[in-house]
């Protein structure tokens, strides 16, 4: 993300950057370990084909809002030609803004009974 961009010209992300980028939350992932998250987070209903992986990671590396990890923490428990990916400040700025987004649309759409058992959710923060 350069200085002349916005947090608003990467919003909204589509459902495969945000599900990459979330698997990077709090724990940095190699593609394989990326794709096992995502598979698992959603209960297998999303199987990310490597080229969508990798297609989005080399995207998202040259907006700067991943990076590749220069020094793993210990690298006897991997294969040494695997990359490993974690978020920048930028990419969690991101990620931040796109949460509040979507946790936006939820509370409309629970404000319009269209999310059965979450009308505590639909009343402004």
């Amino acid at each position: 993300m350069t200085r002349d961009q916005n947090l608003e010209d990467f919003l909204p992300l589509s459902e495969s950057v945000f599900r990459i980028m979330l698997s990077l939350v709090g724990e940095d992932r190699h593609g394989y370990g990326i794709m096992k998250e995502v598979k698992a987070r959603t209960e297998g209903r999303i199987s990310l084909a490597p080229g969508t992986l990798y297609g989005a990671i080399k995207r998202l590396k040259q907006q700067g809002l991943i990076a590749e990890v220069e020094k793993r923490v210990d690298p006897e428990l991997g294969d040494e030609r695997r990359r490993y990916y974690t978020l920048t400040v930028p990419g969690q700025r991101v990620m931040r803004a796109e949460a509040a987004r979507v946790a936006d649309l939820a509370r409309q759409a629970a404000a319009k009974d269209l999310l059965p058992g979450w009308s505590q959710i639909a009343a402004p923060a």
